[in-house]
This record gives structure tokens, sequence and C-alpha cells, in this order.
């Protein structure tokens, strides 16, 4: 026979069930849900270049922020930012997969190797990379110079990160090489668990290399694809310290992404950079779900 159990005793399973989820709902408020809510506070407050409050300023701050000559160009800035990095990150780490699945001596060196640049600190690498684009002493500029490729040193030619177009490359190239890392795991994972079978069942019919790799390999890596495009278009969107750490998103604003720009703002204008703040919250937002229903994440997670 049925019986329901006692108050108490249903207070105690709460009680049992809170203990376990209560750290986290309260991290979660705590790291979370409280400094959003303080960043779409404060995006309608105004605050002097100090920091003291001076009252409600409504919606002023969004339209300064629209109206910013710099912020067109910020943001597109950012798409051109992300969608290479992202891009080169994942077809680079296609390449990385196949060659690490294979069998070779010192493969399992090799893997542990590919982890460096993932593990090191993104701040550490990215002043490393500053010091090699020095255009006097910079080992990258000395070894062109050697190779003939630059005539002299010290010059406009070897300054790559005062130059808008070619400092944008040069961070793009350490934002992949910094990106690789993961992804290259994430995929290598999910080939990994590909079934011997299904490749066997090719061969016995005939399908070259090309042909299974575009028709199985691609087909069945896409959840793990998903992961990696995701996760790496949320790092690279609020990436930081790179451009920070190479350019300080200068000369002037010509290297800014929109959270380098949102920094900036901060120095004089705070109000102004809540504002791009939570433009950047929605706009991630938006990438996430439209992302997720392009790749129809139901169907590969059910």
């Amino acid at each position: 026979m049925l019986h329901n159990p006692s108050p108490l005793r249903r207070l105690g399973r709460a009680g049992a069930t809170l203990g376990w989820i209560g750290p986290a709902t309260a991290l979660i408020a705590f790291a979370v849900i409280w400094p959003v809510y303080e960043m779409f506070r404060i995006s309608f407050q105004h605050y002097s270049p100090d920091g003291f409050l001076l009252g409600s300023a409504g919606g002023k701050n969004y339209t300064k922020l629209f109206q910013d000559p710099n912020f067109g160009p910020v943001m597109l800035r950012t798409a051109v930012w992300v969608v290479t990095v992202v891009g080169l990150t994942i077809l680079l780490s296609l390449g990385v997969v196949q060659l690490f699945n294979q069998r070779f001596p010192g493969r399992r060196i090799a893997r542990w190797a590919l982890i460096a640049p993932w593990a090191a600190s993104v701040m550490m690498t990215a002043i490393i990379f500053r010091w090699m684009l020095d255009p006097n002493t910079g080992v990258i500029n000395v070894l062109l110079r050697q190779l003939g490729l630059v005539s002299k040193l010290g010059t406009t030619q070897t300054d790559w990160l005062g130059r808008p177009d070619a400092a944008l490359v040069w961070m793009i190239a350490v934002a992949v090489f910094v990106s690789i890392p993961f992804t290259a795991y994430t995929i290598l994972a999910g080939l990994q668990t590909i079934p011997v079978e299904v490749y066997e069942a090719a061969k016995i019919d005939g399908a070259s290399s090309l042909r299974t790799y575009l028709h199985i390999t691609l087909p069945l890596l896409r959840p793990a694809l998903t992961v990696a495009a995701l996760i790496n278009v949320m790092n690279v969107f609020n990436s930081f310290p790179i451009i920070w750490e190479m350019t300080r998103g200068g000369p002037g604003y010509e290297t800014n992404t929109s959270t380098v720009y949102m920094f900036n703002l901060k120095q004089n204008f705070i109000g102004e950079s809540a504002a791009l703040s939570v433009v950047n919250f929605a706009v991630i937002i938006v990438i996430v779900a439209v992302f997720l229903r392009v790749s129809n994440w139901k169907k590969e997670v059910a």
C-alpha cells in the first residue's frame, strides 16, 4: 500500500537536495546573475570619469554609443576577428587531428607538445609574440632580414604592430595558435568515437579516402565540431589579452574589438562602456542561439 511521506521527511529530502545544488546556485548567482544585473543597472546611470554616480542617464548611454563614430568599425572588425580566427582554427585543427590520429614514432610526445600553447598563459604568449615582432631586435624581423624579405630593421616595414592591417593579421595568427590545442583535442575525441566498422564498410564499397572523409568522417564529427566552434566563438569574441598586450587596440582604435573598446571607454565613459557590455552580452546570446538552431543542437544531443 502506497503512503505519502511525512512532512518532516519531505523537508529532510528537500534539505538534502538543497545541500547539493545550493553551493552551485549561490556561485552562479554571485558570479553570473549579479554581474549581469549590475551591468544593466550601470548602463542606465550617469557616472563621472572618476566613478562618481551623478544620477540617472536613461537611455543616453545607448544613444551616445550608437552615435559613436568608432562603434560601427569596431563591431565590423569584431565580426572579421571572430569569423577568421574560428574558421582558421577549425580548418587547421582538422588537419592536425588527421595527423595525430595516425600512428607514428613519438606520437605521444607530439600530442603532449600540442597542449603547451593552450596550457601557457594567453597574456604571456601575446607578450612573447610582441617581443618577437619588435621592429629593431625582434627574432621574427631578424629572421626575415636574413632571408631578405625585409630590407632594414627599425623601419615602418618591420613595425608590424604599428600598422593596423598587419597588426590584425599577426593578432589573428596568435589567436589561432592558442586556440588550436583545445579545438584539436575536442575534434580528436570525437574522431576516436567513430566505429572502425564504418570505415571498413566504406572500404569494401570502394569509397576513396576523400569521399570517406567528406561523407563519413565529417558528418560523424558534427557534434564535436559544434562544441569546438561554439566554445571558440565565445572565447574569441570575448578575447582581450592578445589584443591588449600586442597593440593596446592601437594605433588609435584601429585594432580594437568590442571587448577592448569597452575597456577603453571605461577610462572616461563608464556608462557608455556598460552600455557596450550589454550590447556584447546580447550579441553573444544571439550568436549562441542562432548557432545552436542552425546546427540542430537538440537533434545532436537527443
